[in-house]
């Protein structure tokens, strides 16, 4: 019996390699199956490049071509349709004459939205949608985000004391750890841009930046009294910013989740350390669910979604 379910997770695994350089890009990932046995992988490495299936049929060896219309192609997202940069994979897929194609999700960029699906089952393939189809749409959860609500994919992040505070007498301190700066700034690397308040910019002068990571710096942004979160979020999309770190203080951060702008909280807690004044940490949304807690030495890191 052929589980659809395990060739789709492969395809999750490939297509998050892409996390960096595929943007703006949706990351993807394609498997080719043939009697239980996988003979071509690929994933959208960087934008302007070959799609996932490309990559995936570029792969398959000599000897196993013949297999093809024979095969299955597993994809985690909806092959495109559209002349765009390349070609569109439908067309390609349907060239190569496989014999069924599963998809994790549609792809809801205007130019596909479904026609990519349609173009296959018009050549006569037999398509299977919606398998593992939460995980794909979670792994795009920012290229979704920025095409359905016009604004990039928010995620509110801070830390806090045991005790529930974000500085010492309101002056700043070292909450997090070696791992947790880490991670940190792996997080930094793989959004486009990182937003914090004047004020803690003026007080703390930050620099925002992945110095303990590898990866591309993200796009400072400073929010003063004269943007609204509104315009900001018209302009931010208008830049193709598909994803935005918050990082400002208690101010800044209840703005945004008094405004709705948020779709993800991490909040890192040093389990260690109290202090006896200072500023309080956000009030976490009644609408936050807890999907994830992870602890380091000490401290955790808690996120949350809508």
């Amino acid at each position: 019996m052929i589980n659809d379910k395990t060739y789709m997770r492969r395809c999750l695994q490939l297509a998050a390699n892409g996390i960096q350089e595929a943007r703006p890009n949706p990351m993807v990932g394609a498997v080719i199956v043939a009697d239980r046995r996988i003979i071509g992988e690929g994933y959208h490495v960087r934008c302007g490049e070959g799609h996932a299936e490309v990559n995936a049929f570029a792969s398959v060896r000599p000897e196993d071509k013949p297999l093809l219309h024979e095969s299955t192609v597993y994809v985690s997202l909806e092959p495109c349709s559209h002349y765009g940069k390349t070609p569109p994979c439908a067309d390609l897929i349907i060239s190569k004459g496989v014999k069924r194609v599963v998809v994790g999700c549609i792809d809801p960029f205007a130019k596909v939205q479904g026609r990519g699906i349609e173009k296959i089952r018009q050549a006569g393939i037999e398509v299977n949608v919606g398998v593992l189809e939460q995980e794909c749409q979670w792994l795009n959860r920012r290229f979704f985000t920025y095409h359905s609500k016009h604004r990039p994919y928010i995620i509110l992040k801070w830390a806090q004391t045991a005790n529930g505070f974000i500085d010492d007498h309101f002056q700043s301190l070292m909450i997090s750890n070696v791992q947790t700066q880490m991670l940190s700034h792996q997080l930094r690397a793989e959004e486009d841009a990182i937003l914090v308040g004047h004020t803690t910019f003026d007080r703390d002068h930050p620099q925002l930046d992945v110095r303990h990571w590898h990866g591309p710096n993200p796009r400072r942004i400073v929010l003063t009294h004269d943007r609204s979160l509104s315009q900001l979020m018209d302009d931010l999309y208008q830049q193709e910013v598909q994803s935005l770190i918050v990082e400002g203080g208690r101010l800044t951060h209840e703005a945004f989740i008094e405004a709705g702008l948020w779709d993800e909280i991490r909040i890192e807690t040093n389990h260690r350390l109290t202090v006896t004044d200072g500023t309080h940490a956000p009030q976490l949304p009644t609408l936050g669910r807890l999907i994830q807690h992870q602890s380091y030495d000490g401290n955790s890191f808690d996120i949350y979604t809508r």
